[in-house]
Formats: structure tokens, C-alpha cells, sequence
């Protein structure tokens, strides 16, 4: 996983709504990059949710919210017009961008092993430099714990 002081690397995937979205269109904002596993699951929804509702506290400390898995752009369509989201989903199915950030790895369920999105957030300062990483998110709260480090 990418370690706070590093160049966030760049990148370009497709956007909900259709059209592309690179992370250089960002440098002068603060980025807050959030990594999960899927559309419409129990532990997302939450995650997403609180990212909504703190949404307006996370702009006015001059940040943007980017959610990146590897779900299609129709079914970050379908999510983001469920939950009213106000940020961008970004779709990343062969899962490059995970990879170029450390958030795709082994996990285990349930007794199996197997690859997939580590669920974790990086925030990126206006330079385009990692200022923190939270590299084993709990979806409860983390919002929260986000805004601590905008605010900080």
C-alpha cells in the first residue's frame, strides 16, 4: 500500500454518468480517494452514506470525494441514483488503479482466500501528495475520521 509522502500516482477511469475522470483534474483541491469492494453491499452503503451526509463538511475543508471499485459505470448509475450521492464513482474493473495503490490484495471469508479490493481511503493534498492513508477502513464513522484529517 502507497505510504503518506508519496506522489499519488494518476490515473483516468470512467465516471458514473458516463465521460472519464483523472486524478490531475483535482491538484489545487485536496482529494479524499476511497477504495471499496461493491455496489449496493451492506458495508459500502454505510461507507457511501456517510460520505454523503458529511459531504458538505468534507467541500467546505476544500476537499472532493472519489469512490473507486471495480463495479461497472451502470451499476455505480444505479447506486449512486439509490443513495442520492453527491460524489463521483469511479469504475476500475480490471482493478489497475487498486493495484497502483496498494488497495487490491488477499482477503479471507469465511475460511476462503481470495483477491479483491482492500477497502481503504487516501487523502491527497492540492500537490497531488499523500497526507494520510487509512489502509484498513471500518465503514462506521470513517467519514468522520476523514473530516478529523481535513480539518486538522
Amino acid at each position: 500500500m502507497l505510504q503518506e509522502g508519496t506522489v499519488a500516482p494518476d490515473f483516468t477511469l470512467a465516471a458514473d454518468g458516463g465521460g472519464e475522470v483523472s486524478l490531475s483534474g483535482y491538484r489545487g483541491k485536496r482529494v479524499v480517494l476511497y477504495f471499496y469492494p461493491k455496489d449496493d453491499t451492506p458495508g459500502c452503503t454505510t461507507e457511501a452514506c456517510n460520505f454523503r451526509d458529511d459531504y458538505s463538511d468534507i467541500v467546505s475543508a476544500g476537499a472532493v470525494v472519489l469512490g473507486v471499485s471495480p463495479d461497472t459505470v451502470k451499476s455505480h448509475d444505479k447506486f449512486k441514483l439509490k443513495l442520492e450521492l453527491p460524489f463521483a464513482l469511479l469504475s476500475d474493473p480490471d482493478h489497475a488503479v487498486a493495484e497502483l495503490y496498494g488497495a487490491w490484495g488477499e482477503k479471507k471469508m469465511y475460511g476462503r482466500t481470495y483477491m479483491g479490493i482492500i477497502r481503504s481511503t487516501f487523502i491527497i493534498d492540492e500537490e497531488g501528495k499523500i497526507i494520510k492513508v487509512f489502509p484498513k477502513v471500518t465503514p462506521k464513522d470513517h467519514s468522520q475520521q476523514v473530516l478529523a484529517v481535513l480539518n486538522g
